[in-house]
């Protein structure tokens, strides 16, 4: 078995961390490790790998791996390819709209709620969390600030107690990731995005449901912005 993923020309990838523990939790955490490589460019939209050879990877068998990309699969992240593999799908800019708009539409009135009803020990409580961000888009840590941000955001949402409304800003998340960030990183624009958390937090502490609404509509926008940058 080659220790490498494959495309349909052939061409490889950058290595990626190889796994530990017991067998029940590699479909989570390959798939988790995936969706890292997609945030990182070494999955890139439009090419095909294969299942054993991403298997060779992690160091688990393919089975795993089969499963974990069919969980990526549900969430729209990559499409099955017939006796080859998995295909990671792109995303149009029509479809990153129409995710933004969801997006707002769910986020910016909870957020603004949050203003009035979250208490300030929990939204004290993620603070580290918009620290992270930051310090992950100084570093240029695309995988770190991701994961920050995803915390923070469905941290904040989870303050308004709807299990549900989490659930589906998080597959809209996943759904929209962002894939292909380093042209960004190099050019450090991903930093005004990052202190926008410290801001919204800030902003919920004092109970300022306008600059709430404000920093909300202005960061959902901020966002899709980046995503266009990388088309």
């Amino acid at each position: 078995m080659r220790d490498m993923a494959q495309n349909t020309q052939g061409d490889q990838m950058p290595a990626l961390p190889r796994l530990g523990g017991r067998r029940s939790s590699y479909r989570e955490r390959v798939a988790d490790a995936l969706r890292a490589a997609l945030i990182a460019g070494e999955l890139r939209p439009g090419e095909v790998y294969s299942a054993p050879s991403l298997a060779a990877r992690f160091g688990v068998s393919a089975t795993p791996v089969r499963e974990a990309m069919l969980d990526l699969a549900k969430e729209g992240l990559v499409d099955t390819v017939p006796n080859k593999g998995f295909r990671v799908t792109a995303v149009s800019d029509r479809q990153l709209d129409e995710y933004t708009h969801v997006r707002a539409l769910i986020e910016i009135p909870t957020v603004v709620d949050l203003a009035r009803t979250a208490d300030r020990v929990s939204l004290e409580a993620l603070r580290p969390a918009a620290r992270e961000i930051v310090t992950a888009a100084v570093a240029g840590d695309l995988i770190a600030y991701v994961e920050a941000d995803t915390r923070f955001h469905l941290g904040l949402l989870a303050l308004a107690g709807n299990a549900h409304l989490v659930e589906v800003v998080a597959d809209l998340r996943k759904r929209s990731r962002l894939y292909g960030l380093t042209a960004l990183v190099e050019a450090g624009r991903l930093l005004a995005s990052a202190e926008e958390h410290l801001e919204l937090l800030d902003a919920l502490l004092e109970r300022d449901e306008k600059a709430v609404h404000a920093i909300m509509t202005r960061h959902l926008g901020h966002v899709r912005s980046l995503w266009a940058a990388t088309d």
